[in-house]
């Protein structure tokens, strides 16, 4: 794992397959995403303050993978969208991705994964709930890389999460792998309208400055 200052309150841990990042208050600390199964290890020795709560972006194994880990050993709040708290539970299966031609070699190409444990939710949100961390986090839904995706938005420092929804692998544009590409290229024009200064990817590299104008060109760039 590769760890990153992006801010002052801002981590991005960086793991083989995917990233997660840490969110700082103080000394409370917020956790988006949690890597695959096996990074709980490396995600506690970097942990150096109170793991208030684990926000999920959507149910990959790349990014619940030691969410179960993380809450039961810290007592953080688990959050997902309300579509996707039964899959991360365990209690449904989530729906495959409709690859497009050109990501067939690119899925191909990526590593089996551990599965990830079921792990519970505390708290089940939807489109323009507000989270207790960076000044007021607004939970934004993109669906279409999976049904009940997320993003979160922080306007007072204007930093964007963008889960799966948005990618930064050498450039900036829509994240593969959807369920659904219609659904998932509305979410990519929802989310290059927000006045954001840092974006940052479950896939690709932070945007740190300028975050807005890269999502208005990925948007612009897509239909």
């Amino acid at each position: 794992m590769d760890l990153i200052e992006v801010l002052p309150s801002l981590r991005m841990l960086r793991f083989p397959v995917g990233a997660a990042y840490l969110w700082r208050d103080g000394d409370e600390l917020t956790l988006i995403d949690t890597g695959t199964a096996d990074a709980a290890v490396e995600i506690e020795e970097v942990l150096d303050g109170e793991l208030r709560r684990i926000v999920l972006t959507h149910w990959h194994e790349d990014h619940t993978g030691s969410a179960a880990r993380l809450a039961a050993r810290y007592g953080a709040e688990v959050v997902a969208h309300r579509l996707e708290a039964p899959v991360i539970r365990g209690e449904a299966v989530g729906a495959p991705p409709v690859l497009e031609e050109f990501e067939i070699p690119i899925r191909a190409g990526v590593p089996a994964l551990p599965p990830a444990p079921p792990c519970r939710v505390d708290r089940e949100v939807a489109d323009g709930d507000v989270l207790e961390f960076g000044g007021g986090a607004l939970v934004v839904a993109v669906p279409g890389h999976t049904d009940g995706s997320i993003a979160v938005h922080l306007p007072g420092p204007g930093v964007l999460f963008t889960g799966d929804a948005v990618a930064n692998v050498g450039r900036t544009t829509l994240g593969v792998f959807n369920t659904d590409r219609a659904r998932a290229v509305a979410s990519l024009h929802r989310l290059a309208a927000p006045t954001v200064d840092t974006a940052v990817f479950g896939h690709g590299d932070p945007v740190v400055h300028g975050a807005a104008a890269a999502l208005r060109a990925a948007a612009a760039a897509t239909r």
